[in-house]
């Protein structure tokens, strides 16, 4: 069944590098060794008999029936071992591979070559060589500067704080094990590299007694602390430190007047999204803000009571300020020892107030502060660290005051005592719903003619009037609202509750999911209004407010839409005045998760950008900021591939210094797992930034041509996609049973229900397991099907038009990142394995005719794009990608063929608790070793 036109077996793999050849095959002998002594030589030589016959089927040795069958007679408990075997070997080749990467890095970095484009260095290259870019043009890009990861919650990303503390422990191994290894050979050298072997034996034997993922269904606490962890593990550091960098190197560019912004801040959905999950409540809202609140207050008190050991400068040899001296008496720290030591008792009392603060954040007493009193907000607290900063810059001291001190000041100017931006989601139907339920109940609305029945303009002149008027809606001796509407209510007065207690940029942001009218976008503001977010100025006359309304277009059709939206909503002059308040910007939402399962992956990738360019024009006639915010995930289905690429894929005019962008799954953990990578991919996002907000990066000389071209095929490759996903009456039974769709549900992966609603449409799907099915069965569909098709109808046998294409390939970044990222995924997928899963499908007739479709456009677009970019492989160009795709190809195939094979089970009745947790580790497997499944 497997031959050559699998994609992973078209030519011979790129050469990997020693290093991560060797570090490897130490991984793997050691996982070897492991899984003999834990559970017995047999189940090791089934692992290793699987792995030589995966090897054979990848070479075309063997056939993929024989490693069926070979799980077809074995009990579910040896399988399970073999399942866990392979997951753990994904996550070993993840820790060498970014190591790898590491390491490459660093050498072309001591080579002296030139710095990448997708970095800070390459960029400000670029800048400084462009001759006509002013210090003006600089501040104004600055000043409106928002570069933000927004964290979400994703179902295959729940691995426990204990399997990332291991693979810390085993990168740590590894590099001093590299660093040994360049030494002359010497029997201490060799005692030291056997002692590293036996410390990765002993991490790796507890991690593989170590559940991967746990038994219960993660709870939203669950996500909001897997987010969280990543701040500790890089972010805390990394961004303030990727801020300072950016400033001082623009700086050095364009003069010393460039002022100093927070380029990057933070953000999460992650307990605030309550779009169709009926968790989220106000509890969780408060639970994701004070935790938040207490993962950087706590980083304060540490960095403080740091600072407070190393400044030890005694008033006998230095000199310190007189208001250092004012801040070191209410320090009260009089012990004898520290008399002479100003800087210590100043510190102390700022680590006191620190202390008391995050006391009074979570609501407990501060036995550890005595009589310090918390700081009201982030301004008192860096007035008090601006004074000991000045008093060491006036003596002479900028040297110490450039450590840990500046640290300290940067993380306060980038993360306050929020952490980061918690943004409130739901969908417009919701909010509907539940202001017909208020109306009703405060008689503002007819019992026989509710808000949810009036047409738009009554809608807009009920809303208009609401948030003018005194009183609220909702009276404490107010009935009994439903269930949904108590849980609404509860989210905003929770939101409400977190910025009085942090300030107004803990929840700046309230996203209206399926936004189709003016209404949809005024109806959260009439929540916000009733929990005291938002009030309306008599004296003035308008709204005041700290939260941005952000519609979120996902649609086709909503996109399409959306400028004309906009401009209606403009035209409102309430909400007008309200936007001239919140600095004349208006922030976007784009939905491409939605957008793909709507139309498909061409389609929708050219909806968002028609729907950009129309959008900046919109905002440019009415003299209007522009915010725009990507909600896309890791899987080029949803939006997914490089940041930087995307970034500059964007119109002329959409990204102006600001972009927020998703960041979910295993994508998370690839880019800020540690702190080398997470400095590279912030440097690659502040990169793509700065240059396509002040450099022309679409080079094409008859755009509106380009413009039309991509209509014309997008349009044809959505008619392609709709033939196959809306008008094959057999397709909904081919998707749901050759994908393990319905089993992410039911195996509590994640917190949030896969449907937003009980039904079997397509469109009430949510979009990560409508991709995550498609990538566990290797199909990956929503990340190309229709191309082939579209480009081949458009282009025909026509040379001037398959050489147009080949311009704009060559010309404009939006066309070129379409088509690579759709390659990228392509060479993930393996229509061999597809037609496996297949089987799984009840009806043979069905299940042939929608593989042949599906393997027919594959091979379709396969060739449409070779013939467009010249290349000979779909991943042509990332010889890294491609070495990672084909090495680890063979170590997937059992876990596709144990989910295979469980799911039969499965379905069949075996539905046994290890039936079913050894399916969600393969998909956890397949999703580690895919690395782009969010």
């Amino acid at each position: 069944m497997f031959n050559s036109t699998d994609v992973s077996l078209e030519r011979t793999p790129p050469a990997m590098s020693e290093q991560v050849r060797d570090d490897i095959r130490l991984l793997g002998r050691i996982l070897g060794r492991v899984i003999a002594e834990q559970e017995g030589e047999d189940v090791f030589e089934l692992v290793e008999s699987t792995r030589r016959l995966a090897f054979g089927v990848a070479r075309g040795e063997e056939k993929a029936e024989a490693l069926l069958t070979t799980f077809r007679t074995i009990d579910e408990n040896r399988i399970n071992l073999v399942a866990r075997s392979f997951s753990h070997f994904a996550l070993m080749a993840n820790i060498a591979e970014d190591l790898d990467d590491e390491t490459a890095l660093a050498a072309r970095e001591d080579a002296g070559a030139q710095a990448p484009d997708a970095s800070l260095h390459g960029v400000l290259g670029k800048l400084k060589a462009a001759k006509d870019i002013k210090t003006s043009d600089v501040t104004r890009i600055l000043d409106a500067a928002q570069v933000s990861p927004v964290f979400t919650a994703h179902p295959t990303e729940t691995r426990r704080r204990t399997v990332f503390d291991v693979q810390e422990r085993i990168v740590a191994l590894l590099r001093e094990r590299h660093s040994i290894l360049a030494q002359p050979q010497t029997a201490r050298r060799e005692a030291r590299l056997a002692e590293i072997e036996r410390e990765a034996h002993l991490r790796m034997t507890i991690l593989w007694q170590t559940a991967l993922i746990r038994i219960a269904r993660p709870q939203i606490e669950d996500e909001v602390n897997v987010g969280l962890r990543y701040f500790k593990r890089s972010l805390l550091e990394q961004v303030p430190a990727i801020n300072r960098d950016t400033i001082a190197g623009l700086r050095d560019v364009f003069g010393a007047s460039v002022p100093n912004r927070q380029v990057v801040r933070t953000g999460s959905w992650i307990g605030g999204d309550h779009d169709g999950n009926p968790y989220v409540t106000g509890d969780t809202l408060t639970y994701a803000t004070r935790q938040a609140a207490d993962t950087i207050l706590e980083y304060y008190v540490d960095e403080l009571a740091a600072l407070e050991k190393e400044l030890s400068l005694s008033d006998r040899y230095s000199e310190s300020s007189a208001e250092l001296q004012e801040l070191a008496t209410r320090g009260r720290n009089d012990i004898p020892s520290r008399v002479d030591e100003p800087y210590r008792r100043a510190i102390h009392g700022v680590h006191g107030r620190m202390v008391a603060t995050r006391a009074a954040v979570a609501g407990e007493a501060a036995a550890e502060s005595g009589e310090f009193s918390p700081y009201a907000s982030p301004t008192q607290f860096r007035a008090d660290l601006q004074v000991i900063d000045r008093s060491l810059r006036q003596f002479n001291d900028a040297i110490i005051a450039d450590d840990r001190l500046l640290r300290i000041l940067s993380a306060v100017d980038t993360f306050g005592f929020h952490l980061n931006a918690l943004d409130l989601r739901q969908n417009s139907e919701s909010f509907e719903a539940v202001l017909d339920e208020l109306f009703a109940a405060a008689g503002v609305t007819a019992p026989d003619a509710g808000y949810a029945s009036l047409d738009e303009s009554a809608k807009r002149e009920l809303l208009v009037a609401e948030l003018t008027s005194a009183r609220p809606l909702v009276f404490p001796w107010s009935q009994d609202f439903s269930a949904d509407t108590e849980r609404e209510l509860g989210i905003f007065r929770a939101a409400a509750q977190a910025v009085e207690l942090l300030g107004p940029g803990v929840v700046p942001h309230c996203i209206v999911s399926m936004t189709g009218t003016v209404s949809d976008i005024l109806e959260p503001m009439v929540l916000l209004k009733e929990v005291g977010i938002i009030s309306f100025n008599p004296a003035q006359q308008r709204l005041v407010g700290s939260v941005d309304i952000a519609p979120l277009f996902e649609t086709i059709e909503d996109l399409k839409a959306g400028a004309e939206i906009l401009q209606e909503l403009w035209e409102v002059d309430l909400y007008r005045g309200y936007l001239r308040g919140r600095e004349d910007v208006q922030e976007v939402v784009l939905g491409y998760s939605d957008s793909n399962k709507d139309g498909g992956y061409l389609s929708a990738n050219w909806a968002l950008y028609d729907a950009q360019l129309a959008i900046v024009k919109t905002c440019d006639t009415h003299g209007i900021g522009l915010r725009f915010s990507h909600g896309r995930g890791g899987a080029v289905g949803r939006g997914g591939g490089p940041t930087y690429d995307a970034i500059l894929a964007q119109p002329e005019g959409a990204v102006r210094g600001s972009v927020r962008i998703t960041e979910q799954g295993e994508v998370i953990s690839a880019r800020y797992g540690t702190a080398s990578t997470a400095r590279r991919h912030l440097e690659a996002f502040v990169a793509g930034t700065l240059e396509a907000s002040l450099l022309d990066t679409e080079r094409l000389k008859e755009p509106e041509r380009a413009y039309t071209i991509m209509r014309d095929i997008a349009s044809l490759a959505g008619e392609k996609y709709a033939q196959l996903v809306r008008d094959d009456s057999g397709f909904i039974d081919y998707f749901t049973q050759s994908t393990p769709l319905h089993e992410i549900g039911d195996l509590n992966m994640g917190s949030r229900p896969t449907a937003r609603k009980q039904t079997e449409s397509i469109g009430d799907l949510r979009a990560i397991p409508w991709v995550l099915s498609w990538s566990q069965s290797r199909v990956n569909l929503p990340g190309w099907f229709g191309v082939g098709t579209g480009i081949m109808r458009w282009a025909g046998e026509d040379e001037t038009r398959w050489q147009d294409l080949r311009k704009l390939y060559q010309a404009w970044p939006f066309f070129r990142s379409v088509l690579d990222n759709m390659a990228q995924v392509m060479g993930k997928a393996s229509m061999n394995l597809a037609q496996i899963y297949s089987t799984l499908v009840d009806d043979p007739t069905v299940s042939q005719r929608v593989f042949n479709t599906i393997l027919d456009e594959y091979e379709l677009t396969k060739e449409v794009f070779f013939r467009i970019t010249g290349h000979d492989s779909l991943m042509a160009g990332n010889e890294r990608l491609e070495r990672s795709v084909q090495r680890r190809y063979p170590y997937l195939l059992p876990l596709n063929a144990i989910q295979i094979e469980l799911l039969r089970r499965y379905r069949a009745g075996g539905d046994t608790f290890l039936v079913s947790k050894t399916i969600q580790v393969t998909m956890n497997g397949l999703a580690t070793g895919l690395r782009t499944s969010g």
